[in-house]
């Protein structure tokens, strides 16, 4: 990325392994987008985040199936919690051990839940250096809002924040595990998405609405499964 010029034009000709794999195929495919909808570069912006979000339905899919296996594993990892109580840092080394060793035993990757957050990042990077690159979608108005800007009025980075908090409080893992530390989060990361959309071009709050939009929809359908394995758990318990 070093000896790149971030603010000249995104072409083909684009030197560096960022811009000419990252940057210019982004703002290829917007513009192949956006001409598909009559150069409307808002809705480009929307079919761009759908197909992200579609693109990441498997890894989703596994996240709530570990989600699901560690929520059967709850009654043995409460017991390694009773039996390692002390707060010092060889009875919490040796917690984490035994930990490691039952989700090993069962197959499981705690950090799974990761991979979409991962894998979204050079995703969204290369989209704003492709907005603020592209003048045709850098210029472009849709709605209220110049997509190359910030939001004048702070709708989209308002609308961000709340689809976040929303999508985060209704979580599968929210369902599962409603520890002190992912209720925390859940107010934590609304703020910053706020502060972040309020900063940034009106193109990335839209993805981030968009895709807050879509995160909702799905956590309310693996939110309905995961009750559904829990309330099957019970009536086999009982």
């Amino acid at each position: 990325m070093s000896g790149c010029n971030r603010n000249a034009p995104i072409t083909e000709h684009s030197q560096g392994v960022w811009d000419h794999y990252f940057v210019y195929p982004m703002s290829k495919l917007l513009l192949t987008l956006g001409h598909f909808f009559g150069n409307n570069y808002g809705l480009a912006i929307i079919t761009l985040t759908l197909i992200v979000r579609f693109c990441l339905l498997p890894l989703m899919l596994k996240q709530f199936k570990t989600t699901v296996a560690m929520q059967k594993l709850r009654p043995e990892i409460q017991k390694l919690q009773q039996k390692y109580k002390g707060n010092d840092v060889e009875t919490q080394r040796k917690l984490q051990q035994e930990m490691m060793l039952l989700y090993q035993k069962h197959g499981i990757n705690p950090m799974s839940g990761c991979m979409p957050a991962l894998i979204q990042m050079p995703i969204f990077m290369a989209l704003y250096y492709a907005i603020s690159r592209t003048q045709e979608i850098k210029l472009h108005s849709f709605l209220w809002v110049q997509l190359g800007h910030t939001d004048p009025y702070f709708i989209l980075p308002i609308l961000a924040s709340v689809t976040t908090f929303i999508s985060l409080r209704i979580s599968p893992s929210m369902t599962a595990e409603k520890s002190p530390q992912t209720m925390m989060m859940s107010y934590i990361m609304p703020v910053m998405i706020f502060i972040g959309a309020s900063s940034v071009p009106s193109a990335l709050s839209l993805y981030w609405v968009v895709g807050g939009c879509f995160s909702i929809i799905q956590s309310l359908i693996l939110r309905m499964q995961l009750k559904s394995v829990i309330v099957a758990k019970n009536g086999q318990a009982s």
